[in-house]
Order: structure tokens, then sequence, then C-alpha cells
């Protein structure tokens, strides 16, 4: 028997939830940490409202996710009971898999091993406690099942991950500009030759949400301080796994500890499947425990990096549309060399450089079918005039310089 909740959504209202599976798989300890997950990382710091988590995206998205399920089969979409299931299965986990932060310690506490690698661990191991009831889910978010426009709907250039994350930050945010059609723009979908594709009606909401995309990553995803204050914590986490392969004293929680001592690889957690359960315990409070603690650690770099997050003491950014000349960054180096007295290898720590890339369209992925009332189908760019403005539709970089205010 079904039993059945409502979940009332800040951003879509009232979310229903009657499907067994699904409530079982939301109450998995695994699920429950995305709680415990800011959805967009640090930056809330920056926007104060930004405290959302990957729990409510997951949900968002699969609210969307059924809302798109319904409309394609009042269309005569052909979608079984066992394929309905699955897709929001498939979009309810997709996320499962992120650490603290979500993107910001990606390749710091773990390298070379994705969310996508371990959200993959996370579905098999649910897999192996539900006896195979997710073996559809996870062949429609591998992309390995017959009806390709289920994984579409997961993973796409138009799918309800986008729509909800926009949507949602923007929400809380308060970025208007991330302000999209979604609601209109699922009406619009349809399916042809097994593709997912949107009616020509959809055509100027779609074109707003790929420049919405684009408006919410320079004002929101890479938010030259929002970029500031992930470095620092990137740094805080390099300069504590130095400090204990030195062998030195650093107290920190014990799930932490696992990730920071050796570098874990993927192949250690398909031999070792404790492995994935101590990364189930890790989420941002662990993090901000370690940073509040290490405050007053007797390695100077290390407390000077957490005291400065912890206080939003931030470094300043200069940001430039060309490549910084390699003797401005030299010369950046050596005033915080002499005036905090750091070594070469040290002053990494506190003068940063690099690239931020913008792509709102990404024209090397399978492009965005829109089905005219003929019903030809055309590419998105072909029809817009907008995505032919290389700003959207190909890569934008931004080269980066990030130092303390004071030298001392």
């Amino acid at each position: 028997m079904s039993k059945g909740k409502i979940i009332n959504d800040p951003v879509y209202g009232f979310i229903s939830i009657s499907n067994d599976l699904i409530f079982s798989l939301i109450q998995h300890p695994y699920f429950q940490r995305l709680r415990n997950i800011k959805q967009l990382g640090l930056t809330n710091l920056v926007y104060p409202g930004a405290s959302h988590t990957r729990f409510q995206h997951s949900l968002g998205a699969m609210h969307l996710m059924q809302e798109a399920l319904d409309v394609l089969k009042n269309k005569g979409i052909a979608i079984t009971k066992e394929e309905e299931e699955a897709a929001l299965v498939a979009i309810l986990l997709h996320d499962i898999g992120h650490g603290p932060f979500s993107h910001t310690l990606e390749n710091t506490l773990i390298e070379n091993v994705s969310h996508e690698h371990i959200t993959d661990l996370f579905m098999e191991e649910l897999n192996k406690e539900y006896e195979g009831r997710l073996t559809l889910a996870i062949r429609i978010y591998k992309n390995t099942y017959s009806k390709h426009f289920l994984h579409q709907l997961v993973s796409g250039q138009l799918d309800v991950d986008r729509l909800d994350y926009l949507t949602r930050d923007s929400f809380f945010t308060g970025v208007s500009e991330g302000i999209i059609g979604t609601e209109r723009i699922i009406k619009m979908l349809n399916v042809v030759n097994n593709e997912l594709v949107a009616d020509i009606k959809a055509l100027y909401s779609i074109e707003k949400f790929i420049i919405s995309r684009r408006l919410m990553y320079w004002q929101v995803y890479l938010h030259k301080t929002v970029h500031v204050i992930e470095i620092m914590v990137i740094n805080i986490l390099k300069r504590a796994k130095e400090i204990i392969r030195k062998n030195q004293a650093i107290e920190m929680p014990a799930a932490i500890a696992v990730f920071l001592k050796k570098d874990i690889r993927l192949s250690d957690f398909q031999q070792d499947p404790t492995i994935l359960q101590t990364y189930a315990d890790i989420d941002d409070r662990d993090i901000w425990y370690c940073i509040k603690l290490w405050r007053s650690h007797p390695d100077y770099i290390l407390s000077e990096l957490c005291k400065r997050v912890y206080y939003r003491n931030l470094f300043k950014i200069e940001v430039y549309d060309n490549e910084i000349d390699e003797s401005y960054i030299r010369k950046k180096q050596s005033e915080f060399i002499l005036s905090m007295h750091l070594s070469q290898s040290e002053v990494d720590y506190f003068v940063s450089h690099g690239k931020m890339e913008n792509r709102a369209y990404n024209k090397a992925l399978p492009s965005i079918h829109i089905l005219d009332k003929n019903n030809n189908l055309h590419t998105l760019e072909t029809l817009s005039d907008h995505l032919n403005h290389r700003t959207l539709s190909e890569s934008v970089s931004k080269y980066f310089l990030c130092y303390p205010k004071d030298k001392s």
C-alpha cells in the first residue's frame, strides 16, 4: 500500500510522492545526507539566501520529471509504469554522489573521482539493497536503455535537472536573471524518433533558458567572490593534506581523515565497500567543523586561511578578459613572500591564478531540436538568432588572480 507523502516546496508548492520505492529511497540515509550538502556550495557567503540543498534540488527535479512524463503520456508517447518509476528514480538519485559543498571540493577530497563516479557506486549499492529494483533506473541514467528520450530528460541540454537548478538557484539567490519559463518548456516537450524535442511554441522560452543560464554562470556560479572562497577552502584542505603527510598532528573527524591521509582512487571504492559508507558520512558540517577547529592550529598557513574564511576576510580577486602577464603574477608572489615570510612553494596558498570558463550552450553536445508546425525538425541554433552569438554558443574565458587584501 502506498505510503503517500506531500512535501511543501517553496518553488513549486506541493510535491506529491505516492510511490513506495521512491518514498523509501528518500528516507534512505544515503539520500538524507543531501540535506546537509548545499546546492551552491559556499555561495551563501555572497548571496545569504542561497542555503538550499541538494536534497531540495533532487526533489524539485523529480517533480519536474513527473510533470514532463505526464505531458508526454498525454501526447500519446508510450511510457509504461515501470519506465515512469525508473525515470523518477534516476532523476531523484542523479546527484547522490555529491560531496561537501557540491562541486567545490571535487578533485580535492578525492582526486580523479567525480561525483558522477560516486553516484554510480551509490546507485549500484542501493540496487543490491533493493534486490534489483533500480536496474531500469540505472540503465536510463547511464543511457543504455532503448528509450533514449528518458535519459535526455535526466541529462541533456534541456533536462529537468537544469530546469530545476536554474529556477531554484534564481529563487534562493534573488538573481532574477535566472527566471525561466519552466512550465511552458515542459508543456511543449515531445518525442520524435525516440529523441526528446520541443514544439516551436517553446522557442523563445528555450532561448531565454539559454541566456539565463549564461547570466547565472557569471552572476552566481562563477561569481568572482564565490570563486575566491572556493579557492581558499580548497587550499585549506591541500594544506591539511600536506601537514598530515608530514606526520604532524592535526585533529579532524575520522571520516575526513580517511580521505586526507591517503589518495583514494575509484578502485579503492570498488575493492573496499567501507570507503563508500565513510564517504556517505561526510557533509558540509564536517568541513566547517575543521575550518573552525583549525583556526588555532600551530601551522601558520592553515590557521591563517581558516581564520580568513571563517571570519570572511577574503582575498582580493582581479578578473581579466585576457591571460595575465607572468611578470605581474611573479611580482605579486614576491610581495607576499617578503611581507608574509613565505617560501616559494608556500606562496601558492595565498596567491592563486587561473581561468574561469562559461559555456551556456555546448555545440559539441547533441543539439536541442525544435518541431515546427509541419512536423519538421530543426536544431535550435538554426532557428535562433541569439545562439549565433559567440558568447552564447562558444566557451567564454576569463582569467583571475587572487591574493590577500593586506600583506601581513
